[in-house]
C-alpha cells in the first residue's frame, strides 16, 4: 500500500521556523515528483514548492521563495519543507503528494496520485 505520512506542523511565531517530514512507504520516494501543498481557511490547495524526481527542477510559490526550501533523505524515504521566516500568512494545512517520474515539477495539485493525510501549520503570536 503507498502510503505518505507529513509531521512536524504546529504554532510558531512569525518569525519562526518549522521542518515538515514526508515519510513515504510502499514506495520509493526519490524516484517520484515531489510537491508541498497548503490549503488555508476557507481557501483552495495551492502548490508552495515542488521538485522533479531527477531534482533537476524546482518550482517555489513566489510567496515562499528564499523562505522554504526542500531535500530529500533517500534512507529514510523522507523529503523534507524547511520553512524559515514564517508569516502568518503561511498558516494552513500543508499537503505532501508524489507523482510518477519526470523532469518537470508543476505545481498542479490535480497532476499528483499520491497524498498525505495533511499536518497543520499555524503561524500566530
Amino acid at each position: 500500500q503507498l502510503q505518505l505520512v507529513e509531521s512536524g506542523g504546529g504554532l510558531v511565531q512569525p518569525g519562526g521556523s518549522l521542518r515538515l517530514s514526508c515519510a513515504a512507504s510502499g514506495f520509493t520516494l526519490d524516484y517520484y515528483t515531489i510537491g508541498w501543498f497548503r490549503q488555508a481557511p476557507g481557501k483552495g490547495r495551492e502548490g508552495v514548492l515542488c521538485i522533479s524526481s531527477t531534482g533537476g527542477t524546482t518550482n517555489y510559490l513566489d510567496s515562499v521563495k528564499g523562505r522554504f526550501t526542500i531535500s530529500r533523505d533517500n534512507a529514510k524515504n523522507t523529503v523534507y519543507l524547511q520553512m524559515n521566516s514564517l508569516k502568518p500568512e503561511d498558516t494552513g494545512v500543508y499537503y505532501c503528494a508524489a507523482r510518477g517520474p519526470t523532469m518537470e515539477a508543476l505545481c498542479v495539485s490535480r497532476k499528483y496520485d499520491y497524498w498525505g493525510q495533511g499536518t497543520q501549520v499555524t503561524v500566530s503570536s
